[in-house]
């Protein structure tokens, strides 16, 4: 390779390792063109699988401020530089080498820190952000579902005691009993002294007797 094209594959490499989140370092001896094909595309698109050369690469490592051990750069290399979710990025590796057991996993880098094989395995082991954020969104739905029925039979409430027209149909069923539940009826106390009064009042005008 001419000095001009190391130049190049040196700032490209340099450019890769300080653009990526990840970077996984492998062997690929034995793997087909077609399976090298078949892993860049299970790795997507925003991941870059390229084979290197062991000098330049650590060359590049080195200008971008990655410590890389010697005993990884060893055999014919390739590297997966990880642009977006690690964990997809160590998920489809772990995959892809399930079934095609050429390809070893050497080691890499993880938030500028070496990480060893089993440290990648592991990682491949947790769930994705994607679906993290998946989790979290319908927690926080649930939880919204939560406060909007207590708001809902907070308001029944307060419109009736207030002595309020209140359409129950605009409001959950689940908030229309709690409120009805936790709210006395002024109506039937009223109803219940008006009875007492009428039944004491002829009484009392019975054992007044006229004067003769």
């Amino acid at each position: 390779m001419a000095r001009p094209d190391k130049a190049a594959a040196v700032a490209e490499l340099t450019e890769d390792f300080k653009s990526s989140t990840a970077t996984v370092l492998t062997e690929y001896r034995g793997l087909t063109v077609t399976s090298m094909k078949e892993l860049r595309r299970s790795l997507g698109a925003t991941t870059k699988y390229s084979v290197v050369k062991n000098t330049l690469t650590k060359i590049a490592a080195k200008n971008a401020g990655v410590d890389i051990s010697d005993d990884l750069l060893t055999g014919p290399s390739a590297l997966a530089f990880v642009k977006g979710d690690p964990i997809d990025a160590a998920k489809a590796m772990k995959n892809f080498q399930k079934e095609n057991p050429l390809l070893i996993i050497k080691g890499g880098i993880f938030e500028g820190k070496a990480v060893t094989t089993a440290e990648i395995m592991k990682l491949a082991d947790l769930e994705s952000r994607e679906v993290l954020l998946s989790k979290l969104a319908g927690a926080m739905k649930g939880t919204m579902a939560k406060a909007a029925r207590t708001f809902d039979a907070l308001r029944i409430k307060m419109a009736s005691e207030q002595g309020a027209d209140v359409n129950v149909a605009e409001v959950p069923a689940v908030a229309a009993t709690e409120a009805t539940e936790s709210v006395e009826s002024p109506v039937a106390e009223t109803s219940a002294e008006v009875v007492a009064e009428t039944t004491e009042a002829p009484a009392a005008e019975a054992t007044e007797t006229p004067a003769e």
